[in-house]
C-alpha cells in the first residue's frame, strides 16, 4: 500500500504542472487566435474590394484619356515597358500606344467599358470586359465591339497597366 505521505507530496508536484497544460488556457488563446484571423482576412478582403474599385475607376479614367486624346494622363496611366495587342494582332509599346492616341487622323466619338471584371491577385488586377468604340479614321467611320483583358500592377503605391489585349469576339 502506498503511503499517503507520498501521495500528498506527488501531488503538489503534479498540480503546478498541469497547470502547464492549462486547457482555459488554450481555448482563451484559441479564441484570441482566430478572433485575430478573422479580422486580418476581414482587412485584406477590404482592401482587395479597395483596390479593384481603384483599378476599376482608372480603367474608365484610361478609356476617357483616350477618347480625349490626353496623353498626359494616358502616359501616367502606362507603365514604362507597357504592351498592348490590337485586333489586328499588332503589338505596341508605351511609345506606339501614345503615337497612336495623338494621331490628329482618328476621332472617337464613343469609347465605352462594360461587363468589366476585376480579379485581385496581391498587387497585380487583372481586368476582363467588354470595349466599344466607334469614330473615323483617316476620314473613314469605324465601329469596333471587342473583349479585352488588362493586366494592373501596383508598384510603390500607385497602379498602372502593364499589358493589354483586346480581341473581336469570335462569332459563327
Amino acid at each position: 500500500m502506498p503511503d499517503p505521505r507520498t501521495k500528498g507530496a506527488f501531488l503538489k508536484e503534479l498540480v503546478p504542472a498541469l497547470r502547464v497544460c492549462d486547457i482555459d488556457a488554450m481555448r482563451t488563446f484559441s479564441s484570441w487566435a482566430l478572433a485575430l484571423a478573422v479580422i486580418a482576412s476581414a482587412a485584406l478582403s477590404a482592401q482587395q474590394k479597395s483596390d479593384a474599385d481603384t483599378v476599376r475607376a482608372l480603367e474608365i479614367k484610361w478609356t476617357e484619356s483616350y477618347k480625349q486624346r490626353n496623353i498626359e494622363i494616358l502616359s501616367s496611366l502606362l507603365s514604362d515597358d507597357f504592351v498592348i495587342t490590337v485586333e489586328d494582332g499588332s503589338v505596341y509599346s508605351k511609345a506606339g500606344y501614345i503615337s497612336h492616341s495623338a494621331d490628329a487622323g482618328t476621332k472617337v466619338h464613343v469609347a465605352e467599358l462594360s461587363d468589366l471584371k476585376v480579379r485581385m491577385h496581391g498587387n497585380t488586377a487583372i481586368v476582363n470586359g467588354s470595349y466599344h468604340e466607334k469614330g473615323e479614321s483617316n476620314g473613314k467611320p469605324y465601329d469596333y465591339h471587342d473583349r479585352l483583358t488588362d493586366c494592373w500592377v501596383k508598384t510603390g503605391g500607385k497602379w498602372q497597366v502593364v499589358a493589354s489585349h483586346y480581341s473581336v469576339p469570335y462569332k459563327q
